[in-house]
Order: C-alpha cells, then structure tokens, then sequence
C-alpha cells in the first residue's frame, strides 16, 4: 500500500471518494511544486513530493483538509525544503582518520593481525623452489615495484606474474590444506 492509497482514505463519516478528489485535484501542483523546488534545495524531487503527501496525510486525520488546497501545497513544499536545507546544513561529513567501525587501534586486533601475519611468513617460507624468496619481496614492508623486484630475483619482468599466479595458487592450497574442518556438532553419519 503506498502513501497516496493512505491519503485516499477517508474518515469514517466522510464520503469514499473524497479523499479520491483530494488527491486528483493537488497530484499535478504537488509534482510541479516539489520538481521547481527540489534542485535548489538540493533534495529529490520525488522525495520532497512525497514529503508534502505525509504532511497532508497528517493533516487529514484531524480535518477535512485545507481550506485552500493550491496555497497549503505550496507552503507545505517550501516548508519541507527549509527543512532540507536546515538538515544540509547541520549534518557534517565524517573526516577522522579512521572509519567509525575500524578497529586498527584495538590490542586484540593487533594481536590477530601479528598472528595471521606469522602464519602467512611460516607458510610462505615452506613454499617450493622459487616462491619462497618471490613472494617475500613482493610482502616487503617499501613495497617494491615489479621491476625492483625482477632486478632482486635476478628474473625477467614479464615472468614475474605467471610465477606470482603459480606460487599464490600453492600458498592458497596449502592453507586451504591446514584449514581444520569444522565439526559435525552432535551429528553423525
């Protein structure tokens, strides 16, 4: 049930399709109220519309309506764009150093971070052939360029990549290999 099917409804003692009229005769001035004011104010259009909707809904559960419906759409549309203008102005972007939810500063997270940062090395040093010393540079903390690392390994640069894929690829086996497999918690087979 949307707004307008909410604003169609009537008081009990009123007739059924007041409410009906109501809406037909103000949906075009709200649309063309709400379309003129809501760029400047920086709102949406259909926003601001279905702002004046909600007024006029809470309007009507205590009256009939207002005594001249042209005139309240327009107060109430400019009514609601002050009061999105006055919200644009008080609310403020979040500019800390950090977003609200990181938790870069917590002893536990650092603590977990130290932990999967050693078993990452551990499983890397335990890599075949040239891995070990590749993926090494590229985990060094002045984080080097390809061709600083090409010149380290004594490698080519082009061949850096395939060889990365292929030592990721064993990393990624290897700890998929080491990763316990959850319980079957009270059911058995």
């Amino acid at each position: 049930m949307t707004l307008l099917d909410h604003v169609l409804r009537v008081p009990a003692d009123g007739p059924e399709d007041g409410g009906r009229a109501v809406v037909d005769a103000l949906h075009a001035l709200v649309r063309a109220e709400a379309g003129a004011e809501a760029q400047a104010a920086g709102v949406e259009a259909a926003d601001l519309e279905q702002a004046v909707w909600l007024r006029l809904l809470e309007r009507r559960t205590g009256s009939d309506g207002p005594a001249d419906p042209a005139r309240w759409v327009r107060s109430a549309v400019r009514a609601e764009v002050r009061a999105a203008r006055r919200r644009a102005r008080r609310e403020r972007s979040y500019t800390g150093g950090e977003s609200p939810g990181d938790w870069a500063g917590c002893p536990e997270r650092l603590i977990l971070g130290a932990a999967e940062r050693r078993a990452l090395r551990t499983a890397v040093g335990r890599l075949p052939g040239r891995c070990p010393r590749l993926l090494e540079a590229m985990l060094a903390p002045h984080d080097p360029t390809y061709r600083e690392i090409a010149g380290e390994l004594g490698m080519s640069q082009g061949s850096l990549g395939p060889m990365r894929s292929r030592c990721l690829g064993c990393l990624r086996r290897m700890l998929a290999a080491e990763v316990v497999a959850p319980e079957l918690r009270g059911k058995e087979r």
